[in-house]
């Protein structure tokens, strides 16, 4: 069966997760349409603290004797990649946290 929807046939284009209904999916979407942009940036903001808020709870699980600076550190080199992470926070090098 084909779906069309936003000019799309859902056929051809992937959904956006497989575990959801067309109908809700559809409703998600025109929600994000609907948003201001000052909405969306809220709603990134919050998912943004959410995913850092979960890789430094990661980080403390996988070294529970780690200093709070340790795992700022180790967070820095997720996100920011060693290479830089290293040049904004030469610590990590002496620390031999590589």
């Amino acid at each position: 069966m084909s779906h069309a929807w936003g000019g799309y046939n859902r056929d051809v284009v992937r959904a956006l997760t497989l575990d959801t209904t067309l109908d809700a999916e559809r409703a998600q979407i025109e929600r994000w349409r609907a948003m201001s942009p000052a909405e969306k940036l809220g709603l990134v903001s919050s998912m943004t603290r959410t995913v850092s808020a979960m890789a430094m709870a990661g980080l403390r699980e996988r070294h529970p004797g780690a200093s709070a600076r340790e795992i700022f550190l180790r967070f820095a080199m997720l996100h920011l990649g060693v290479e830089l992470a290293r040049k904004a926070y030469p610590e990590i090098t002496t620390l031999g946290l590589e």
